[in-house]
C-alpha cells in the first residue's frame, strides 16, 4: 500500500477516535432514535440491499465453480426477505435494551467526603473484520452505536456490494443532531485491514468473525486486543438416559438446520448403551438430508452397509461448516466430557439426557462458553440469548465469553470525588485510616 493509502486508513481511524469521544456521551434516547431510524431505513431500502446482494451472489457462484470460494461462505452471503426482517428486528431489539453505559458498578467511601465510583463506559474504537455474512455489518454497527463505540468495518470481498449498500443505509440513517460524523467507517481492501491492525494508537479492540485461519491471522498480526473465537467445533452427546425421540430432533436440528455457521454441531457422541438402537435411526435421517457421515470403528460396525466413511483423528478436530458429521460411540458421560475437552474449541456443546445428575456433571465439567442440556447447539447466538444481536461468539476467557452483546463492548473507569483530599495524612506513623465503607448510591453524570 502506498503512503496515500496508509494515510487514508489512518485518517479514518483518527476520525473514528474523535467521534468515539463524543459518541460516548450521547444520551440513550438519542442513540435509540438513531437505531430506530436505521431499522426503518433498512426496511425502506430493502430492494436496493437485495439487488446489491444479488450481484455479490452471482459473482460468488462463479468463484465457487472456479474453486476460489467455499460453498459455506456462499450460503452465508445470501440475503432474502426473511434475513432482512431479522436485521430490522435485531436493530429494534437493540434499541429496546437497557443502555449499559454510565452504570454504577460499585461505590465505596474511602473516607469522609472521599468517594470512589466504578462506572461502565465504552471501549472506544472497535475494528470489526468479518467474512461473507452482510448482516454482521448491521449487528455490529447497531451494538457499537448503542454502547457509544465508534467502529471501523471490513467485510469480505465476496460481499462488497452488499456491505457498501448496508453501510450507507446505516451511516445515513444514524446521522442526527447528536450522533457524531465519523463514528462508522468502511474499509474496502485486505491492505486496509493490514494497515488497521497497526493502528493501536487509535483502535482499542479488534473483533474478527470468520474461519479459524482468518482469526489466527488477525491475532498474529496486531498488538491490539483481539476478541474472537478460533473455530466452532461443537458436540452433542446422547446419553444412555436420553429420550431418543428428543435426541433425534435435537441432533438433526444442530447439524442440518443451518450447517454453515459456527454453532452447528460437527461431532455427535453417542453412549454405547443406546448406540445400537439410536444410531441407525439418526443415520437414516442424516442420509435423507444429504449429510455425509464419518464414523469411529464402532459406528461403522453398527451402521454396516449405510455408506459411512471411517473417521480420522483429524475429523474430531474439524469444523466442517457443511453437511458433514463425525460420529463417535463413547462409554458414558465421562468419556464424552474427556473427548469434548480434548478436541472441542470451547464454543458450544450439549447433552441429551433425562438424568439430572448426569446433566449436572456435563454442565459442570465441559469447559466451553455455552453448555446445554436437552437443547440444540444452534441456540448459541446473541439474538436468541436476548442480546438483540452479537458482535461475535468469543471462546476467550477474559473480558467476554460466549455470544458477545452490549456487555462485551463496555469497560469501566473509576471516578473519585473528594473535598480537597491529599495522600500525605494517610501515610506514616499515626496515619489516618481509610473507612472503605460500601455505598449503595449511584453517580449521575
Amino acid at each position: 500500500m502506498g503512503a496515500s493509502g496508509r494515510a487514508g486508513i489512518e485518517e479514518k481511524a483518527k476520525r473514528a477516535r474523535r467521534a468515539s469521544l463524543k459518541l460516548a456521551n450521547v444520551a440513550t434516547e438519542e442513540k435509540n432514535k438513531a437505531l430506530l431510524r436505521i431499522a426503518d431505513s433498512i426496511a425502506d431500502n430493502r430492494e436496493r440491499i437485495l439487488a446489491a446482494n444479488a450481484k455479490d451472489v452471482e459473482e460468488a457462484e462463479v468463484a465457487v465453480e472456479e474453486g476460489k470460494l467455499s460453498k459455506p461462505l456462499l450460503e452465508r452471503l445470501k440475503l432474502d426477505d426473511a434475513k432482512i426482517e431479522e436485521m430490522i428486528k435485531s436493530v429494534r431489539d437493540v434499541a429496546k435494551l437497557d443502555d449499559p453505559v454510565g452504570k454504577t458498578l460499585s461505590a465505596i467511601e474511602l473516607d469522609d467526603g472521599l468517594e470512589l465510583f466504578q462506572v461502565s463506559c465504552p471501549i472506544g474504537v472497535i475494528g470489526a473484520v468479518f467474512e461473507s455474512r452482510p448482516d454482521v455489518l448491521v449487528q455490529i454497527s447497531s451494538l457499537c452505536l448503542k454502547t457509544g463505540n465508534a467502529v471501523l468495518l471490513k467485510g469480505g470481498s465476496e460481499a462488497h456490494n452488499s456491505n457498501a449498500a448496508l453501510f450507507h443505509v446505516v451511516k445515513d440513517a444514524a446521522a442526527g443532531s447528536e450522533i457524531p460524523d465519523g463514528w462508522i467507517q468502511l474499509l474496502e481492501t485486505r491492505e486496509d485491514v493490514r494497515e488497521m491492525l497497526r493502528l493501536n494508537e487509535y483502535i482499542d479492540l479488534v473483533v474478527p468473525r470468520g474461519s479459524e485461519q482468518f482469526v489466527r491471522y488477525i491475532q498474529d498480526n496486531t498488538s491490539i486486543m483481539v476478541l474472537g473465537h478460533s473455530e466452532g467445533i461443537c458436540h452433542v452427546y446422547v446419553d444412555r438416559d436420553a429420550d431418543l425421540d428428543m435426541a433425534l430432533e435435537i441432533c438433526y436440528d444442530a447439524k442440518v438446520q443451518y450447517p454453515a455457521v459456527c454453532n452447528a454441531m460437527e461431532t455427535l457422541l453417542v453412549d454405547s448403551a443406546i448406540a445400537e438402537e439410536f444410531l441407525p435411526q439418526m443415520a437414516a435421517r442424516y442420509k435423507e438430508a444429504g449429510v455425509e457421515i464419518r464414523g469411529c470403528p464402532e459406528t461403522l460396525r453398527i451402521l454396516g452397509d449405510m455408506g459411512i466413511k471411517p473417521a480420522s483423528d483429524a475429523d474430531w478436530r474439524t469444523e466442517y461448516n457443511d453437511l458433514v458429521i463425525s460420529i463417535r460411540v463413547v462409554n458414558g458421560v465421562d468419556e464424552a466430557i474427556e473427548h469434548i475437552n480434548r478436541y472441542g474449541s470451547g464454543h458450544t456443546d450439549a447433552i441429551v439426557t433425562s438424568n439430572d445428575d448426569t446433566a449436572r456433571k456435563f454442565l459442570k465439567f465441559v469447559d466451553s462458553s455455552s453448555v446445554m442440556h436437552n437443547a440444540s447447539t444452534r441456540f448459541s447466538d446473541g439474538f436468541r440469548y436476548g442480546k438483540g444481536a452479537e458482535v461475535g461468539i468469543s471462546t476467550n476467557k477474559v473480558h467476554a465469553r460466549g455470544p458477545v452483546g452490549l456487555e462485551g463492548l463496555v469497560i469501566y473507569k473509576y471516578l473519585l470525588l473528594g473535598s480537597g483530599h491529599v495522600v500525605a495524612p494517610y501515610i506514616g506513623r499515626g496515619a489516618r485510616q481509610f473507612t472503605h465503607r460500601r455505598l449503595t448510591k449511584e453517580i449521575t453524570l
